[in-house]
């Protein structure tokens, strides 16, 4: 067999596929981009949706690619098997409407077999097929395939939902009696039984129905365009070829684990306990690759997984013997490996390593808070007589401080406490089915318009006309063509057409349809791109409409301008974040209305005041230079030499667009826009705010909406003003300081007269001193405005030798506040306060010389301070 590394091996599947006239697709970012059914990029299909559901039809309907994929679901797999990863790549090739299962069957055997290719032995191979689906088993005998290689399963179909659907046939390749010890051969592929023997290495689905849940699988519908649908494991295929025990053992992670051995000083050992090194390696590719395409580590959604990626890796370093910061010294590691396709690692390394640091960082400080919650966990245990830590409180230090199980269960296991693992997967089970619950519902694909993808009638739309004269040449009626329409809701396709359809985050044109005498005919509410580009005009008809036949196309020229002022102030804000920010704050999604743009940038924490008050100035310099907007069409290569920046997620042609303003900004962008920056007025941002994590969201306004939003400011100062009777608004800051100023002087009077009520108090108070087995205390209830006072009452306590330990209780508005504070060694004012806190409904604790707790049942007080002497 041949021995080939991951980058030759990517590239001749891509070479392979291009001599059969594919085009290569390039690999997508990983964050999804208006797919809200899914969290990661999950295969190589998954950013062609569009083409397999007919809603965008392909230049090329032959496509091929590598796709870097993410997928979480397992991720407690991640180490201990062979082949379970988090981020891997996925080799694909793709037919939207074109060849079938004849030519996808055949060219795959002639890639894996063939000595120009992949050069597999036709002996080593095996290949499952759906029962039913005696064409693919027939064409696989027509290569050669022995009958016996050839292994039917029932699971062989392929479908998520309503939506394309279709059976599979799947490739595997035969290791060898070394990984099938107890012999068990082919039965190990019969009965799906789980092995190293023989591995999957390839899928090919068969896309030809479309599936209805409401109706069996023998009743479903061809589809109008079949499809084929491909995915090759590029870490298994390595596997194979370099001939490793493991996906790890390959050039994809080994170089990552060398620099794991130097700064553990520990030995990588294939066939020892491993699984640190693996999950090492396996979870910064990921966390390089997804950090690099714009997700940042956070409590929710993909940053979500992030973090708890980076903490399952933490960790497993502390096992390694690693305590300080180490992952963000891997990235450069990642990046160098994947070069060859991938360059982005590296030129975002320092960004990468930046964020990956700080959160190690973070990190290493809620280890140390995890630490002691377990501590305390145990200790509890201990004063219970218990010998089982509950499942409930493994999940929790799992869940929120990020311990993987195995280190809380050796944790443990030295303190000589057992672990409640059944508990554990109960509660790890109850959030999955909660995560399941919260996803988007909505199947893999939608389902094939065949109205809408038959149109082919050409459409051109023109740029910057505000009405011309066009020939209908489409109505689409309740999804039927029609000739004629005279009523209600209606598509229609002009062969050319000066409305804008929705696109980029440029909302589409309204406006009017009218006819040769001038009367308007239709209201068009909305444009859309028809699966074959044109613009798919949806209007509400007031007249007969007939194709065939000339109309005036007019748009909203008013609410056009609106949008292009606020669409090229979002090129103006992108550039000016770049500058403020950083290069890191790139396009996560616009939105340029009417009435206001919405601007979502990659950005780790909030954006300061004073940055905001920069980017507002540095844009309406940019406004006020007066700049002229300038749109050229090129090819991309040529347009990437002008230093375009391409946006976030967005696919481009053969010919696009390049909108430059000065020196300023330049962007690909297909929208409209202002002929000179003058024309948008003025920008104001009216609000920041977080939507995700690592994902921040700026609203502003411009023009008109601008000057009203800077008027209402002034209005609100104004009453203020008014409020405290000062004659001229540029005296309300000062004021403001000075009631201030009072404001802090009055709470310090009080507060003095609060410490000396306490101090009074106090006296009478430690006057009353208990014993209780040989310890000093004093209990009682007390009557103070706020918590605070109970710790005046402690701090005094603390000066002079009243008792050996101090309980006070007070009722405060409607709750109850116990304080417990303590001189004795061998009284725990934290394990005290677990005690009575639960007297009055309430809990808390702290540490040994000083705890406090809250509750709720203020008519138990009396009962709390009389437990206390059994607390000795």
């Amino acid at each position: 067999m041949k021995s080939l590394s991951s980058a030759a091996i990517r590239q001749m599947w891509l070479d392979f596929w291009k001599s059969k006239g594919h085009s290569v697709e390039p690999s997508a970012n990983l964050v999804p981009v208006n797919d809200p059914t899914l969290l990661w990029i999950n295969s190589g299909v998954a950013t062609l949706k569009k083409y397999f559901d007919g809603s965008v039809i392909p230049e090329n309907p032959r496509i091929t690619n590598a796709q870097k994929s993410i997928r979480t679901n397992d991720i407690e797999n991640v180490g201990k098997t062979a082949r379970h990863h988090t981020m891997f790549e996925m080799l694909g090739n793709f037919s939207i409407g074109d060849y079938f299962r004849d030519e996808a069957i055949e060219w795959g055997f002639e890639l894996l077999t063939s000595p120009e290719w992949f050069a597999f032995p036709k002996e080593k191979l095996y290949m499952t097929y759906y029962p039913e689906d005696k064409d693919s088993y027939n064409r696989w005998i027509s290569l050669g395939v022995e009958p016996d290689h050839l292994i039917p399963l029932e699971e062989n179909f392929w479908e998520i939902g309503a939506g394309p659907s279709g059976p599979d046939t799947e490739i595997f390749f035969d290791r060898g009696e070394d990984f099938d010890p107890e012999n068990i051969g082919i039965r190990l592929l019969e009965e799906d039984l789980e092995n190293d023997r023989y591995i999957e290495i390839w899928n090919i689905v068969l896309s030809q129905f479309n599936a209805d849940p409401e109706v069996p699988r023998s009743e479903y519908k061809e589809l109008p365009n079949k499809n084929i649908d491909t995915g090759a494991g590029l870490e298994r295929l390595a596997a194979i070829f370099q001939g490793a025990k493991t996906n790890f053992e390959t050039d994809l992670f080994m170089p990552i684990i060398n620099e794991v051995e130097t700064l553990s000083g520990k030995t990588y050992d294939p066939d020892g306990d491993n699984m640190s090194f693996k999950v090492i390696a396996d979870h910064i590719r990921a966390l390089s690759f997804a950090i690099g395409d714009g997700a940042l580590p956070g409590n929710e959604g993909r940053g979500y997984v992030l973090r708890r990626l980076l903490r399952r890796a933490v960790m497993h370093g502390r096992r390694l013997g690693i305590t300080d910061a180490f992952l963000y010294k891997l990235v450069p590691t990642v990046g160098r490996i994947m070069e060859s396709y991938y360059p982005e690692v590296l030129e975002k390394r320092d960004f990468i390593e930046k964020i990956v640091k700080r959160e190690e960082e973070t990190f290493a400080r809620t280890i140390d808070a995890g630490t002691g919650h377990l501590e305390d966990l145990l200790a509890d245990l201990k004063d219970a007589g218990k010998d089982t830590l509950d499942g409930k409180d493994i999940f929790k230090l799992y869940d929120t401080y990020g311990f993987p199980v195995e280190l809380t269960e050796e944790l443990a296991e030295d303190a000589g406490y057992k672990i409640d693992h059944a508990g554990f997967k109960a509660a790890m089970k109850e959030q999955q089915d909660r995560a399941r619950a919260a996803v988007v519902k909505g199947g893999s694909m939608g389902m094939q318009n065949e109205t809408l993808a038959g149109i082919t009638e050409p459409s051109e739309f023109v740029y910057y006309v505000d009405s011309l004269e066009s020939t209908l040449s489409v109505i689409v009626v309740d999804n039927e063509r029609s000739e004629v329409v005279s009523e209600g809701q209606a598509l229609l396709v002009f062969d050319k057409t000066p409305f804008y359809a929705e696109m980029g985050g440029q909302v589409a044109d309204h406006g009017v349809i009218k006819n040769e005498k001038g009367d308007i005919v239709a209201k068009v509410t909305d444009v859309q791109k028809a699966p074959n580009g044109q613009a798919l005009h949806t209007v509400e008809v007031l007249a007969s409409l007939a194709t065939g036949t000339k109309y005036s196309l007019e748009i909203d020229k008013d609410r056009r301008f609106s949008v292009e002022k606020n669409h090229t102030a979002t090129h103006l804000l992108h550039a000016a974040l770049h500058h403020v920010i950083g290069e890191h704050a790139t396009q996560a999604g616009s939105l340029n209305e009417e009435g206001f743009l919405r601007f979502d940038f990659t950005h780790f924490e909030a954006v300061t005041a004073e940055e905001l008050r920069q980017l507002e100035t540095e844009v309406n310099e940019q406004i006020w230079n007066a700049i002229a907007v300038q749109t050229v069409e090129t090819d991309v290569d040529k347009a990437k030499e002008m230093g375009a920046m391409a946006l976030f997620g967005e696919k481009y042609g053969k010919v696009v667009r390049v909108v430059t303003i000065g020196d300023y900004s330049v962007e690909l962008c297909g929208g409209t826009h202002v002929s000179n920056t003058s024309e948008i007025g003025l920008f104001k941002i009216v609000k920041e705010e977080g939507i995700g994590s690592g994902t921040r969201r700026i609203l502003a306004v411009t023009g008109k909406e601008a000057f009203q939003a800077f008027r209402d400011r002034e209005d609100a100062l104004k009453t203020v003003a008014q409020t405290l009777k000062v004659p001229q608004m540029d005296q309300v800051p000062n004021k403001v300081n000075s009631l201030n100023e009072q404001v802090r002087e009055l709470q310090k009077e009080n507060a003095e007269l609060k410490e000396k009520a306490a101090a009074a108090q106090a006296g009478d108070v430690f006057k009353d001193v208990k014993e209780s087995s040989g310890v000093r205390y004093i209990a009682t209830q007390v009557e103070v405005a706020d918590a605070g006072a109970l710790r005046t009452f402690a701090d005094n306590w603390k000066q002079k030798d009243y008792s050996d330990v101090l309980v006070l209780v007070a009722s405060i508005g409607e709750k109850v506040n116990v304080l417990v504070a303590s001189k004795s060694k061998n009284i725990h004012a934290g394990n005290t306060i677990k005690a009575l806190a639960p007297i009055v409904a309430g809990r808390g604790g702290g540490k040994p010389d000083m705890a406090m707790a809250g509750g709720s049942d203020a008519s138990k007080m009396a009962d709390l301070l009389a437990a206390v002497p059994e607390q000795f």
